[in-house]
């Protein structure tokens, strides 16, 4: 990351509240294009609020998001506080393209209309060039021959792959996982790890919310502890895997991480 190059997101002492209840206290991180970030942490820690902030799916009260250096313009103060320019955030969501636990995919299409009905309406692209892109996303996440099914013909691990692809067919600049694998049984769950595993390999800018330890090991470049609302501890997946310095985190991990 250079001068010219600034993170693809960032959040600088980002507080957030739900009412009297404050959920994020003064977190700050950064996506450097081509990274991927983890968050983990205990339920309730913040960490699926934090990314629906990135994405302004929630307003916060204080704090700055940057996307590639652009400050998110705000009007008003603390809960009365909301992105001030709608056409800002409508441009910085198409570039920011969100995984969530549950599919949320349109059961009365098919996949492949699934995977290309943003691109046709969000973003007014060609017909014949979103359906070739979206039937290569398609085989990209191996489930390219589901491309006429509907998402009741196809397994929980199918379905997120699905929705990976529609992610993908945005062309977005980042990925934001929230739980992606959390709703899946193990045998599943590795279906679509393996599809995260390599996108991080091609240089992606990530950041995935996960209860999957073992995937943030393997995945991230960057992991972040989230604990009460504050990061406990961060750093390169090795450090805070193979040597926790704070108690928290280590009782997490003794918790989470088979022995």
């Amino acid at each position: 990351m250079t001068a010219d190059q600034p993170p693809v997101i960032e959040i600088r002492d980002l507080h957030k509240s739900f009412g009297s209840l404050e959920v994020l206290k003064g977190v700050s991180l950064a996506a450097p294009r081509g990274h991927t970030i983890s968050m983990i942490g205990s339920s309730g820690s913040g960490k699926s609020t934090l990314l629906r902030c990135c994405n302004l799916l929630e307003d916060s009260q204080s704090g700055e998001i940057l996307f590639e250096g652009e400050p998110i313009r705000w009007q008003g103060q603390g809960l009365a506080r909301r992105p001030a320019d709608r056409h800002q955030v409508t441009r910085i969501r198409t570039n920011l393209s969100m995984v969530f636990q549950q599919f949320n995919l349109w059961s009365h299409m098919t996949i492949l209309q699934n995977v290309m009905e943003a691109p046709l309406t969000v973003l007014g692209r060609p017909r014949d060039e979103v359906e070739a892109a979206a039937r290569g996303y398609l085989d990209k996440v191996g489930i390219g021959d589901k491309a006429d099914a509907y998402p009741a013909q196809l397994s929980g691990g199918q379905q997120q792959r699905a929705a990976i692809a529609r992610a993908l067919c945005m062309e977005p600049k980042a990925l934001l996982f929230d739980e992606p694998t959390s709703a899946l049984d193990p045998e599943l769950e590795q279906e679509v790890v393996r599809v995260i595993k390599d996108l991080a390999q091609e240089g992606r800018t990530m950041i995935i919310v996960t209860h999957d330890m073992r995937m943030a090991a393997d995945v991230a470049d960057h992991v972040v502890f989230l604990h009460q609302g504050k990061i406990e501890e961060e750093g390169p997946p090795e450090a805070l895997f193979g040597s926790p310095k704070s108690e928290r985190l280590k009782q997490f991990l003794s918790a989470t991480v088979p022995a």
